[in-house]
């Protein structure tokens, strides 16, 4: 019987043993190294090869200024969206978390239907109340607040008001999924307390909000780095944006190394935040806590 048990023993340490469950997800495995390894490999092979190799794609694009002003602009307009974003959303997402059942349904189907909407046609309603004659400007102009019409298309006044509309449900979402596990008891327990309404808020609401600000604010400025439509339509030449330079440069001026080499930076920027948040606020926070 023994020496059973030293067979089966040396078998099993001569054999490679799978992770449990490792051929449930082999098919996941092998669409994330199609659909995201491959290409991605297939985007640093050219830019570094393409139209010689070497890394002259990399030193083109930090040196040239018309470039760099392309990065200011792409962060500067995802910075000030994610920051506007977060100042609406919230108490949007308050009055979701508390109001009663039938209020919050309606205002829910709101915001899920204008996610539903096509985004070029909304894109587009805002072309048409942003222009000079547009709505906004012949309201402002009719109540006196202003004399001429302001200028809020083609620059990037208009990117960001378009983008924080379509931004909107992606922060209040998670916002709202964080504060409905808030204990309401505890804000009350505040109050009684002594605690001003300020005071309850910034002391016991904001940091419980934390996690689904976090996950909100990572969603929406890695998606505004690389939206396309609404900046092409809503911005100017002047006000362009890095996904519309890397499409310009690989649909017109047919720049593949160029192009390659600018979504790349954009990729390894988008994972440098990502895990420099997951590493300041933690994979649970940044989940929104869930």
């Amino acid at each position: 019987m023994s020496v059973i048990v030293d067979q089966i023993s040396y078998r099993t340490r001569g054999t490679v043993r799978l992770p449990a469950g490792i051929g449930g997800i082999t098919p996941a495995l092998l669409l994330v190294l199609l659909f995201f390894v491959v290409p991605v490999l297939s985007l640093l092979l050219r830019s570094v090869m393409e139209p010689e190799p070497g890394l002259q794609n990399y030193a083109e694009l930090f040196a040239d200024g018309t470039y760099a002003t392309v990065f200011f602009n792409t962060f500067l307009v995802a910075s000030v969206v994610t920051a506007v974003t977060v100042l609406i959303a919230f108490p949007v997402a308050w009055l979701l978390a508390i109001a009663p059942p039938a209020l919050g349904a309606i205002v829910f189907g709101v915001i899920i239907l204008s996610m539903w909407t096509n985004l070029l046609a909304r894109t587009y309603a805002w072309m048409v109340l942003l222009q000079r004659t547009g709505v906004i400007n012949k309201a402002l102009m009719t109540l006196g607040i202003i004399d001429q019409p302001l200028p809020l298309i083609n620059n990037l006044t208009g990117v960001t008001i378009g983008m924080v509309y379509i931004m909107l449900p992606f922060m209040i979402l998670p916002l709202v999924a964080t504060m409905r596990s808030i204990d309401p008891m505890t804000l009350r327990a505040a109050a009684l307390c002594g605690a001003s309404p300020f005071q309850v808020f910034r002391r016991i609401l904001l940091p419980l909000s934390l996690p689904g600000i976090a996950a909100g604010a990572l969603m929406v400025f890695v998606m505004s780095l690389g939206y396309f439509v609404t900046p092409a339509l809503l911005g100017g030449t002047s006000n362009m944006m890095l996904a519309e330079m890397i499409a310009q440069l690989i649909q017109s001026l047919l720049n593949w190394g160029l192009g390659s080499a600018a979504a790349f930076v954009l990729l390894v920027v988008t994972m440098v935040l990502y895990a420099l948040q997951l590493r300041l606020v933690g994979t649970r926070r940044v989940s929104g806590g869930l």
